[in-house]
Formats: C-alpha cells, sequence, structure tokens
C-alpha cells in the first residue's frame, strides 16, 4: 500500500502543509514566534530535564500561537473520519480563513450537497476546534468544466448576456 492509498498518511501530509502554511501566513503578517519561552507557575524545569512527548508540542504550539493552525491542520487531515467516507471522496478542504473554511468539490452536484450541508458541517467542525470558530463553509465547484461545443455557439460570446445588455 503506497503513501497515495493510505487515509492516515495523506491526512498526516496535510496536516504537515497546513502547519507550513500557517507559519508561512504567520512571518507575512509580522506574527515572528517568540524568541524566549512563556514562563511557567510551578516548580522549575531545568533545561536539561526530560519531558513527555506530547506537553512539549502542546508548549511549543502555545508559545509560538499556532494551536489553531494545528488544530485546523488537524481536522483537514481527518476530513474522512469528520465527514465520512461518501462526501470525503468528493470533496476537499482547501483552506481557512477568518472562519471561513473553502471546500472543493468535484462536480457541481457535489457543491450543491454541501452547500445544502453548510449548517451541518459548521456545526461539526465547531464540535472538533471550538465554538465559533468556523463561521462560514464556501464551496467552490469544479473549475475547468468542459464547455459545450456547437454550430450556434459564436467564438468568443458570453451567451445570452451578449443579446440583452
Amino acid at each position: 500500500m503506497s503513501a497515495d492509498d493510505n487515509p492516515a498518511a495523506r491526512g498526516a501530509a496535510m496536516a504537515r502543509e497546513k502547519l507550513a502554511q500557517a507559519k508561512a501566513d504567520a512571518a507575512k503578517r509580522g506574527q515572528l514566534p517568540r524568541r524566549e519561552p512563556r514562563r511557567k507557575a510551578g516548580p522549575r524545569r531545568e533545561a536539561g530535564d526530560p519531558q513527555l512527548f506530547g506537553r512539549a508540542i502542546a508548549d511549543l504550539l502555545a508559545d509560538r500561537g499556532w494551536e489553531r493552525s494545528a488544530a485546523v491542520g488537524g481536522v483537514f487531515g481527518r476530513w474522512i473520519d469528520i465527514v465520512g467516507p461518501d462526501l470525503a471522496a468528493h470533496t476537499k478542504p482547501e483552506s481557512f480563513e477568518d472562519g471561513e473554511v473553502l471546500i472543493a468539490a468535484d462536480s457541481t452536484a457535489w457543491a450543491t450537497q454541501v452547500r445544502l450541508l453548510a449548517r451541518t458541517l459548521v456545526r461539526r467542525l465547531n464540535e472538533e476546534l471550538g465554538d465559533g470558530t468556523v463561521t462560514k463553509v464556501k464551496v467552490r465547484g469544479p473549475q475547468n468544466a468542459p464547455r459545450p461545443s456547437g454550430g450556434l455557439r459564436v467564438t468568443g460570446s458570453r451567451g445570452p448576456g451578449d443579446t440583452y445588455g
């Protein structure tokens, strides 16, 4: 089974890609990670003391302000588990910005289906990411649909808009 056939490997790759995208976006906005770690209350830990791996990752994400980006990347990576295999086979989350998730569908029929499920998707994504994180689902259908051809088609026309203004 190759990495392309393994949903877990695809999910992990997508999560890494989304985290890298979040880092690049933060750098563009001038929100570079802090150089010094935040001080925590409680007993001081020496720099060489061992630490649980999960705790170290959580601290790193908190210190750098990447919690939300990592959570979104995780949701994108687990898309099939969140929306189900039927919907996941025909849709793909593409971006998350300002509370809006952009979802690409492979056909206009599936784009319509996602639009009908938008409220349910917002609720489900907020269950994963926290209330109020996702406010809107935007759907993009196929981009390169074949254009109809035939003897009655005029090159360069825009359809009925040409006739009626």
